[in-house]
C-alpha cells in the first residue's frame, strides 16, 4: 500500500513538472506572438501612412476617401456665375499688331446713301496666327581670295557669335532649351516639333549639343546663385531622389527669398550642405527633421527651423496607431499644436504684448505636453525632438522672415519630381549640369514673376557674343 502511495506521489510530481514545463513553453510562445503582433501592427501602421500623417505626396494615397455627397438644392450650372467678376483677355498693344483690316460697307444697306463715322465702339476680333514657316535661314560665307600682287590667298574670318552658335541661332536654341527644360519634352519630341511645326530637320545629336550650349550659357548665373547662398539670412532646404544612369543620387533644393538653386549629388549627407553653404551658415536653415540637417546643425552650430508641418504630420501618425496609450499621447500633442497655430492666426487681432504672452503660454504648454511621453518607442521618439532641439522648432517666433514650415522648398521641388517621372533622370555629368541650371532658372524666374524664355534667350545671346548674361538674383541689374 505504501509502495502504491509513493508511486502515485511520484506520478503526481511528474505531472506537475510536466505542467510547469508546458506553461513555460506556452508563456514563451505567447511572448513571441505578442512581439510578432506588435511588429506586424507597426508595419501595418507604416503601410497605412498617408499624406496627412507623413511626408508622402498626396498622389501616394491609393485609397481615396469617398467623395462628399452634394448638398441638396439647385445644382450650379457650368461656366461663369452670376455676380462673379468677368475676366476678359487684355487686347494687344498697338505696337504688337502687325496688320489692321478695316471692313466698311460701300453704302447704306437700306437706301444706298453715303455713310459717316459714329462714336460707337467698333466690333473687334484680334486673331493670332502662326505663319507657315516661321524661320529665317541665313547663309554665312567666307570665300578664299588671292592677292593680285603677291598671290597670297586669304580668307575672311566669320563672326565669332556665328561660329559659336553654329546651325541654330540664339532664339532657336532657346526654344529647344525651353521645350526640353520647361516642357519636359524628350529629344524625340523636340525633333518632331521642329520638323512638323517649324519645318527644320535637326538630328538628335545636334539637339544634345544645343542643350549643352544652353547649359553653358546659364552657368555664370547659376554660379552667382551658389556664391550668394551662404550670405542669405534664411534658407529653405529639401532633397528628393534622382536617377543617374540607373544609380541613386539626390537633388538638393536651396530656396532663398527671391531665388532658388538646385544641386545634384550622389550623397544625401551633411557634406553636401558643408560644400554648398560652408562649414558654418550664418542664417537660419529651414528643413525637415532629417539626420543630415541635425548633423550639420551640430557640427557647425547652425540655427535651424525644423518644419512644423512635418511635426504635425508625424504627430497625427501617432493618433492612428493601435496602442491606446500612444494614441492618447498623440492627440494631446496635436491639440497643443492646434492651440499654438490658433494664436498665430489671431496675431493681427492682438496687441504685441498680448500676443507674446499668449504665444509663450502655448509654446510652454506644447513643450511640456510633448516631453511627458509614455514609455513607448514612437512617443519617446517624438519627445526626444523637444528634449534635444526645442529651440529649433520656434526660431520663426524670434527671427523675422523665418517661416514655420519648409513648404517653400517643397513647392520648388515639385517641378523636379515631375521632370524625374517623365525623363527618368540623367545619364552623366553633362545632363546633371543642365538639370541644375535649368531648374534653378525656372524656380528663380517663378519667384521673381519673370518669363523663363526671355531669360533663356538673353543668356544664350550673351554666351554666343562672349558678353555678360542676365543675373538670376532678385533686383539685380540686367
Amino acid at each position: 500500500m505504501d509502495d502504491l502511495k509513493r508511486l502515485s506521489k511520484r506520478k503526481l510530481i511528474r505531472m506537475i513538472e510536466e505542467r510547469d514545463r508546458l506553461l513555460l513553453r506556452m508563456s514563451a510562445q505567447i511572448e513571441r506572438l505578442e512581439k510578432r503582433v506588435a511588429e506586424l501592427e507597426r508595419q501595418l501602421s507604416l503601410r497605412g501612412k498617408t499624406s496627412a500623417t507623413s511626408s508622402k505626396p498626396p498622389s501616394s494615397d491609393i485609397v481615396k476617401p469617398p467623395k462628399a455627397k452634394p448638398k441638396k438644392g439647385k445644382k450650379r450650372k457650368i461656366g461663369g456665375q452670376l455676380g462673379h467678376e468677368r475676366h476678359m483677355r487684355k487686347p494687344f498693344k498697338p505696337e504688337d499688331i502687325d496688320f489692321t483690316i478695316l471692313y466698311t460697307p460701300s453704302g447704306c444697306p437700306d437706301c444706298g446713301g453715303p455713310l459717316e463715322d459714329t462714336d460707337h465702339e467698333p466690333r473687334v476680333v484680334e486673331q493670332v496666327e502662326v505663319i507657315k514657316r516661321p524661320l529665317r535661314v541665313t547663309r554665312h560665307e567666307a570665300p578664299w581670295q588671292r592677292c593680285s600682287c603677291c598671290a597670297t590667298e586669304v580668307q575672311s574670318a566669320l563672326p565669332s557669335d556665328v561660329v559659336k552658335a553654329g546651325l541654330a541661332g540664339p532664339r532657336l536654341t532657346a526654344i529647344v532649351a525651353y521645350l526640353k527644360g520647361v516642357c519636359h519634352a524628350s529629344f524625340s519630341t523636340v525633333r518632331k516639333f521642329l520638323l512638323n511645326v517649324l519645318g527644320v530637320r535637326i538630328a538628335r545629336s545636334q539637339l544634345v549639343k544645343l542643350i549643352g550650349k544652353a547649359s553653358a550659357a546659364l552657368d555664370p548665373a547659376y554660379a552667382e546663385l551658389l556664391r550668394s547662398l551662404p550670405q542669405q539670412p534664411y534658407l529653405n532646404v529639401d532633397e528628393t531622389g534622382h536617377k543617374e544612369n540607373g544609380k541613386k543620387a539626390w537633388t538638393w533644393c536651396f530656396r532663398a527669398p527671391g531665388f532658388s538653386a538646385f544641386v545634384i549629388d550622389v550623397s544625401r549627407g551633411s557634406q553636401v550642405l558643408k560644400r554648398v553653404l560652408g562649414e558654418t551658415f550664418g542664417g537660419v536653415l529651414g528643413a525637415d527633421y532629417f539626420s543630415a540637417y541635425r548633423k550639420y546643425m551640430k557640427d557647425g552650430y547652425v540655427r535651424v527651423q525644423f518644419c512644423m508641418a512635418h511635426l504635425i504630420r508625424d504627430t497625427r501618425y501617432l493618433t492612428t496607431l493601435t496602442d491606446k496609450v500612444t494614441r492618447n499621447y498623440g492627440n494631446r500633442v496635436l491639440d497643443r499644436l492646434k492651440r499654438l497655430f490658433k494664436v498665430l492666426h489671431r496675431q493681427d487681432e492682438m496687441t504685441e504684448a498680448g500676443f507674446e504672452r499668449a504665444i509663450d503660454r502655448a509654446r510652454t504648454d506644447l513643450v511640456r505636453t510633448a516631453k511627458r511621453a509614455p514609455q513607448r518607442t514612437e512617443a519617446q521618439n517624438l519627445a526626444d525632438r523637444f528634449r534635444n532641439h526645442e529651440d529649433a522648432y520656434f526660431e520663426f517666433l524670434t527671427t523675422p522672415g523665418v517661416q514655420p514650415t519648409n513648404n517653400w522648398a517643397e513647392q520648388d521641388i515639385r517641378h523636379v519630381v515631375i521632370d524625374r517621372k517623365i525623363t527618368q533622370g540623367t545619364r552623366g555629368p553633362a545632363g546633371r549640369r543642365w538639370c541644375e541650371r535649368i531648374w534653378s532658372t525656372i524656380a528663380s524666374c517663378a519667384q521673381q514673376q519673370k518669363a523663363v524664355f526671355p531669360v533663356l534667350e538673353e543668356a544664350i545671346r550673351a554666351h554666343f557674343s562672349n558678353e555678360a548674361g542676365p543675373s538670376l538674383l532678385p533686383c539685380a541689374p540686367s
